[in-house]
């Protein structure tokens, strides 16, 4: 575990502690795997350290990374199964016929309900969900800002997060809609080899 908040002076790396200077870091990093809400802002200012590089390094897997995992996603989550039932009607059929398209993406699709909606992964890592609400649906991209969306279907303005709203009553270009799931699922299999 390595742990350095705004104002400590030591950082403990597997029991080593190091002194930093110049620093302003709001970072955690627990099995190395880190939040997107604690990586909003890893370094500013100059840091000083007795293993610059290490921290260098750090930083740098951690930038590359910033992917939201779920070591509990499953081929088949029967609360999704669960989840479907509930939410029947038009706007159940909507999410469902979208979160499909996401299981047909490739054989290491797995799955789990994050947040209360059917949520889509690469292994452990989360590329898009679906969400009922009263009159829409969304389909959500984990790293939506970075997708290519040349159609314009994507709304949002969170750091990594998009998603495309569905309404019964208005058609949506399902070719685009298809294309960028394929995409977020790509990006995330291009991510993941990365690491």
């Amino acid at each position: 575990m390595i742990e350095a908040e705004r104002g400590n002076t030591e950082l403990d790396a597997s029991g080593s502690s190091t002194r930093l200077r110049n620093a302003d870091i709001g970072l955690r990093i627990h099995n190395n795997r880190a939040s997107s809400s604690t990586l909003n802002v890893i370094r500013r200012g100059g840091c000083g350290t007795r293993d610059s590089s290490f921290m260098a390094q750090r930083r740098n897997e951690i930038a590359m990374s910033q992917l939201l995992r779920f070591p509990s996603s499953v081929k088949r989550d029967p609360a999704i199964e669960v989840w479907m039932r509930e939410h029947s009607g038009e706007l159940g059929a909507i999410a469902q016929r979208w979160f499909e398209t996401m299981r047909e993406r490739g054989d290491d699709v797995r799955e789990l309900l994050h947040d209360g909606h059917p949520t889509a992964c690469i292994g452990d890592a989360a590329f898009a969900y679906v969400n009922a609400f009263k009159a829409h649906v969304n389909v959500g991209f984990f790293r939506g800002a970075e997708l290519a969306d040349p159609e314009r279907l994507l709304e949002g303005t969170g750091k990594f997060m998009r998603h495309v709203k569905l309404r019964p009553e208005l058609a949506v270009n399902a070719t685009a809609l298809m294309k960028l799931i394929g995409t977020a699922y790509t990006d995330m299999k291009r991510r993941l080899k990365a690491e």
